[in-house]
Protein backbone atom coordinates (compact mmCIF):
# COMPACT_ATOMS: atom_id res chain seq x y z
CA UNK A 1 0.00 0.00 0.00
CA UNK A 2 1.46 3.31 -1.17
CA UNK A 3 0.04 6.58 0.09
CA UNK A 4 0.51 10.05 -1.39
CA UNK A 5 -0.91 13.41 -0.37
CA UNK A 6 -2.14 15.79 -3.04
CA UNK A 7 -3.63 18.33 -0.64
CA UNK A 8 -3.38 18.81 3.13
CA UNK A 9 -4.85 22.29 3.66
CA UNK A 10 -8.14 22.85 5.45
CA UNK A 11 -11.19 24.98 4.67
CA UNK A 12 -10.03 26.78 1.51
CA UNK A 13 -7.13 26.58 -0.95
CA UNK A 14 -4.37 29.13 -0.36
CA UNK A 15 -1.32 30.33 -2.25
CA UNK A 16 1.75 32.41 -1.52
CA UNK A 17 5.38 32.21 -0.50
CA UNK A 18 4.44 31.27 3.08
CA UNK A 19 2.72 28.04 1.91
CA UNK A 20 5.42 26.52 -0.29
CA UNK A 21 6.46 23.64 2.00
CA UNK A 22 3.10 22.20 3.09
CA UNK A 23 1.13 23.39 0.09
CA UNK A 24 -2.14 25.20 -0.44
CA UNK A 25 -4.42 22.56 -1.94
CA UNK A 26 -7.25 21.04 0.12
CA UNK A 27 -7.76 17.41 1.07
CA UNK A 28 -6.91 14.65 -1.37
CA UNK A 29 -5.12 11.37 -0.64
CA UNK A 30 -4.09 8.77 -3.21
CA UNK A 31 -3.67 5.12 -2.23
CA UNK A 32 -2.09 2.56 -4.56
CA UNK A 33 -2.69 -1.13 -3.88
CA UNK A 34 0.00 -3.78 -4.31
CA UNK A 35 -1.37 -4.29 -7.85
CA UNK A 36 -1.15 -0.52 -8.56
CA UNK A 37 -4.93 -0.05 -8.40
CA UNK A 38 -6.08 3.41 -7.34
CA UNK A 39 -8.19 4.55 -4.40
CA UNK A 40 -8.68 8.29 -3.85
CA UNK A 41 -9.88 9.77 -0.56
CA UNK A 42 -11.66 13.12 -0.91
CA UNK A 43 -11.77 15.46 -3.88
CA UNK A 44 -10.43 18.72 -2.54
CA UNK A 45 -8.53 21.02 -4.88
CA UNK A 46 -5.56 18.63 -4.83
CA UNK A 47 -7.44 16.12 -6.97
CA UNK A 48 -6.98 18.36 -10.02
CA UNK A 49 -3.23 17.70 -10.22
CA UNK A 50 -3.76 14.03 -9.42
CA UNK A 51 -6.26 13.80 -12.27
CA UNK A 52 -3.79 15.32 -14.70
CA UNK A 53 -1.23 12.69 -13.70
CA UNK A 54 -3.70 9.81 -13.98
CA UNK A 55 -4.85 10.98 -17.40
CA UNK A 56 -1.25 10.78 -18.62
CA UNK A 57 -0.89 7.29 -17.10
CA UNK A 58 -3.95 6.20 -19.08
CA UNK A 59 -5.51 4.54 -16.04
CA UNK A 60 -9.15 3.60 -16.61
CA UNK A 61 -10.53 2.53 -13.22
CA UNK A 62 -10.68 4.60 -10.05
CA UNK A 63 -12.44 4.50 -6.70
CA UNK A 64 -13.15 7.75 -4.85
CA UNK A 65 -14.13 7.70 -1.17
CA UNK A 66 -15.62 10.83 0.38
CA UNK A 67 -15.31 11.61 4.08
CA UNK A 68 -18.08 14.24 3.88
CA UNK A 69 -19.56 16.89 1.60
CA UNK A 70 -18.09 20.15 2.91
CA UNK A 71 -16.68 22.39 0.19
CA UNK A 72 -12.99 21.85 0.83
CA UNK A 73 -13.38 18.08 0.34
CA UNK A 74 -15.38 18.16 -2.91
CA UNK A 75 -14.50 21.37 -4.76
CA UNK A 76 -11.85 19.72 -6.94
CA UNK A 77 -14.20 17.07 -8.32
CA UNK A 78 -15.39 19.13 -11.33
CA UNK A 79 -11.72 19.55 -12.33
CA UNK A 80 -10.75 15.85 -12.15
CA UNK A 81 -9.74 15.26 -15.77
CA UNK A 82 -10.60 11.52 -16.01
CA UNK A 83 -14.28 12.47 -15.46
CA UNK A 84 -14.29 13.99 -18.95
CA UNK A 85 -12.70 11.02 -20.72
CA UNK A 86 -14.58 8.16 -22.37
CA UNK A 87 -13.69 4.67 -21.18
CA UNK A 88 -13.06 5.72 -17.57
CA UNK A 89 -14.94 3.91 -14.79
CA UNK A 90 -15.22 5.79 -11.52
CA UNK A 91 -16.68 4.19 -8.39
CA UNK A 92 -17.93 6.74 -5.85
CA UNK A 93 -18.20 5.72 -2.19
CA UNK A 94 -19.59 7.69 0.75
CA UNK A 95 -22.49 8.22 3.11
CA UNK A 96 -25.00 10.88 1.99
CA UNK A 97 -25.99 12.04 5.52
CA UNK A 98 -27.92 15.27 4.78
CA UNK A 99 -28.47 14.34 1.12
CA UNK A 100 -30.62 11.52 -0.26
CA UNK A 101 -27.75 9.86 -2.14
CA UNK A 102 -24.07 10.32 -2.94
CA UNK A 103 -25.10 11.30 -6.45
CA UNK A 104 -27.26 14.10 -5.04
CA UNK A 105 -24.41 15.99 -3.44
CA UNK A 106 -22.27 15.75 -6.58
CA UNK A 107 -25.21 16.88 -8.71
CA UNK A 108 -25.68 19.80 -6.33
CA UNK A 109 -22.02 20.74 -6.66
CA UNK A 110 -22.28 20.84 -10.44
CA UNK A 111 -25.52 22.73 -10.89
CA UNK A 112 -25.92 26.12 -12.59
CA UNK A 113 -25.30 28.86 -11.61
CA UNK A 114 -22.55 27.31 -9.47
CA UNK A 115 -20.95 25.35 -12.32
CA UNK A 116 -21.74 25.23 -16.06
CA UNK A 117 -21.24 21.48 -16.60
CA UNK A 118 -23.42 18.79 -15.04
CA UNK A 119 -22.32 15.34 -13.92
CA UNK A 120 -24.43 13.76 -16.67
CA UNK A 121 -22.43 15.76 -19.25
CA UNK A 122 -19.18 14.04 -18.22
CA UNK A 123 -17.99 11.14 -20.34
CA UNK A 124 -16.83 8.75 -17.60
CA UNK A 125 -19.08 6.01 -16.26
CA UNK A 126 -20.00 6.60 -12.59
CA UNK A 127 -21.08 3.92 -10.14
CA UNK A 128 -22.37 5.07 -6.73
CA UNK A 129 -22.01 3.06 -3.52
CA UNK A 130 -23.52 4.04 -0.17
CA UNK A 131 -21.36 3.06 2.81
CA UNK A 132 -22.86 1.41 5.87
CA UNK A 133 -20.84 2.89 8.71
CA UNK A 134 -21.08 -0.28 10.80
CA UNK A 135 -19.77 -2.61 8.08
CA UNK A 136 -16.32 -3.06 6.59
CA UNK A 137 -15.89 -3.63 2.86
CA UNK A 138 -13.12 -4.20 0.34
CA UNK A 139 -11.88 -2.36 -2.71
CA UNK A 140 -9.41 -4.44 -4.66
CA UNK A 141 -6.95 -5.99 -2.13
CA UNK A 142 -7.60 -3.38 0.57
CA UNK A 143 -10.04 -3.92 3.42
CA UNK A 144 -11.72 -0.69 4.49
CA UNK A 145 -13.26 -0.12 7.92
CA UNK A 146 -15.39 3.05 8.28
CA UNK A 147 -15.99 5.03 11.46
CA UNK A 148 -18.24 8.01 12.15
CA UNK A 149 -16.47 11.33 12.66
CA UNK A 150 -17.33 13.99 15.22
CA UNK A 151 -18.03 16.84 12.81
CA UNK A 152 -20.92 19.18 11.93
CA UNK A 153 -23.21 17.49 9.34
CA UNK A 154 -21.36 14.24 10.10
CA UNK A 155 -18.63 12.43 8.21
CA UNK A 156 -16.73 9.16 7.87
CA UNK A 157 -13.16 8.24 8.71
CA UNK A 158 -11.46 5.18 7.28
CA UNK A 159 -9.00 2.43 8.16
CA UNK A 160 -7.22 0.82 5.21
CA UNK A 161 -5.65 -2.62 5.65
CA UNK A 162 -3.53 -4.56 3.17
CA UNK A 163 -1.19 -7.49 3.91
CA UNK A 164 -1.17 -6.69 7.62
CA UNK A 165 -0.29 -2.99 7.15
CA UNK A 166 -2.80 -0.39 8.33
CA UNK A 167 -3.49 3.30 7.67
CA UNK A 168 -6.16 5.38 9.45
CA UNK A 169 -7.39 8.67 7.96
CA UNK A 170 -9.43 10.88 10.31
CA UNK A 171 -9.76 14.35 8.92
CA UNK A 172 -12.35 16.84 10.23
CA UNK A 173 -12.70 15.07 13.56
CA UNK A 174 -13.16 16.95 16.85
CA UNK A 175 -11.82 14.68 19.56
CA UNK A 176 -13.00 16.62 22.62
CA UNK A 177 -16.45 17.71 21.41
CA UNK A 178 -19.10 15.17 20.49
CA UNK A 179 -21.20 16.31 17.54
CA UNK A 180 -24.46 14.51 16.64
CA UNK A 181 -23.42 11.15 15.24
CA UNK A 182 -19.90 11.49 16.60
CA UNK A 183 -18.18 9.07 18.95
CA UNK A 184 -16.22 9.20 22.19
CA UNK A 185 -12.45 9.67 22.38
CA UNK A 186 -12.20 6.05 23.55
CA UNK A 187 -13.85 4.85 20.33
CA UNK A 188 -11.27 6.62 18.18
CA UNK A 189 -8.54 5.31 20.47
CA UNK A 190 -9.66 1.72 19.93
CA UNK A 191 -10.02 2.30 16.19
CA UNK A 192 -6.45 3.60 15.85
CA UNK A 193 -4.76 1.12 18.19
CA UNK A 194 -1.37 0.02 16.87
CA UNK A 195 -1.80 1.16 13.26
CA UNK A 196 1.21 1.80 11.06
CA UNK A 197 0.07 5.29 10.09
CA UNK A 198 -2.48 7.71 11.53
CA UNK A 199 -3.26 10.94 9.71
CA UNK A 200 -5.51 13.11 11.85
CA UNK A 201 -7.03 16.57 11.79
CA UNK A 202 -4.67 18.85 13.75
CA UNK A 203 -5.92 22.28 12.78
CA UNK A 204 -5.78 24.35 15.95
CA UNK A 205 -3.60 25.57 18.80
CA UNK A 206 -5.18 25.22 22.23
CA UNK A 207 -5.57 29.00 22.55
CA UNK A 208 -7.35 29.24 19.19
CA UNK A 209 -9.59 26.35 20.09
CA UNK A 210 -10.63 27.78 23.44
CA UNK A 211 -11.03 31.31 22.11
CA UNK A 212 -13.31 30.75 19.14
CA UNK A 213 -13.25 27.39 17.37
CA UNK A 214 -14.60 24.86 19.86
CA UNK A 215 -17.52 23.06 18.23
CA UNK A 216 -16.35 23.82 14.69
CA UNK A 217 -15.46 20.17 14.03
CA UNK A 218 -11.66 20.21 14.21
CA UNK A 219 -9.07 19.12 16.77
CA UNK A 220 -6.07 20.77 18.36
CA UNK A 221 -2.72 19.27 17.48
CA UNK A 222 -2.24 18.44 21.17
CA UNK A 223 -5.39 16.29 21.26
CA UNK A 224 -4.52 14.55 18.00
CA UNK A 225 -1.00 13.83 19.27
CA UNK A 226 -2.44 12.50 22.52
CA UNK A 227 -4.60 10.10 20.50
CA UNK A 228 -1.56 8.90 18.55
CA UNK A 229 0.49 8.40 21.71
CA UNK A 230 -2.23 6.55 23.59
CA UNK A 231 -3.02 4.36 20.58
CA UNK A 232 0.65 3.40 20.17
CA UNK A 233 0.62 4.13 16.45
CA UNK A 234 3.92 3.93 14.60
CA UNK A 235 3.63 7.15 12.59
CA UNK A 236 1.46 10.21 13.14
CA UNK A 237 0.77 12.84 10.48
CA UNK A 238 -0.72 16.25 11.23
CA UNK A 239 -3.33 17.19 8.61
CA UNK A 240 -5.93 19.82 7.65
CA UNK A 241 -3.52 22.72 8.23
CA UNK A 242 -5.34 25.97 8.97
CA UNK A 243 -5.64 28.26 5.96
CA UNK A 244 -3.76 31.00 7.84
CA UNK A 245 -0.95 28.71 9.02
CA UNK A 246 2.41 29.51 7.38
CA UNK A 247 5.12 26.93 6.79
CA UNK A 248 7.07 28.27 9.74
CA UNK A 249 4.04 28.04 12.01
CA UNK A 250 3.41 24.43 10.95
CA UNK A 251 7.09 23.70 11.65
CA UNK A 252 6.69 25.23 15.12
CA UNK A 253 3.73 22.91 15.81
CA UNK A 254 5.70 19.87 14.68
CA UNK A 255 8.67 20.88 16.82
CA UNK A 256 6.39 21.17 19.83
CA UNK A 257 5.00 17.71 19.08
CA UNK A 258 8.55 16.34 18.97
CA UNK A 259 9.27 17.87 22.38
CA UNK A 260 6.12 16.29 23.85
CA UNK A 261 7.00 12.91 22.32
CA UNK A 262 10.49 13.12 23.81
CA UNK A 263 9.09 14.00 27.23
CA UNK A 264 6.85 10.90 27.00
CA UNK A 265 9.87 8.73 26.09
CA UNK A 266 7.97 7.57 23.02
CA UNK A 267 9.32 6.31 19.70
CA UNK A 268 6.40 7.81 17.78
CA UNK A 269 7.40 9.25 14.40
CA UNK A 270 5.61 12.59 13.89
CA UNK A 271 5.42 14.55 10.65
CA UNK A 272 3.45 17.38 9.13
CA UNK A 273 1.70 16.01 6.06
CA UNK A 274 2.73 18.09 3.08
CA UNK A 275 1.47 18.29 -0.46
CA UNK A 276 3.58 15.73 -2.34
CA UNK A 277 4.44 13.66 0.75
CA UNK A 278 4.35 9.92 0.16
CA UNK A 279 4.91 6.70 2.07
CA UNK A 280 5.22 3.05 1.05
CA UNK A 281 3.73 0.76 3.73
CA UNK A 282 4.50 -2.43 1.79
Amino acid sequence: MKIKCWGARGSIPVSGAEYQVYGGDTACIEIRTKQDEIIIVDAGSGIRRLGNKLAKEKKNNFSILFTHAHWDHILGFPFFKPCYQSGKNINIFGCPFAQKTIKDFLDGLMTPPHFPIRVEDMKAIFNYHAICTDQSFSIYSIQIVPILLSHPNQGIGYKFIEDGKSFVFLTDNELTFKHPGGLEFSDYLNFCQGVDLLIHDSEYHQKEYQAYSKGWGHSTYNDALDLALQANVKRFGLFHHNQERSDKEVDDIINDCHCIIQEKNSNLECIGIAQGWELDLS
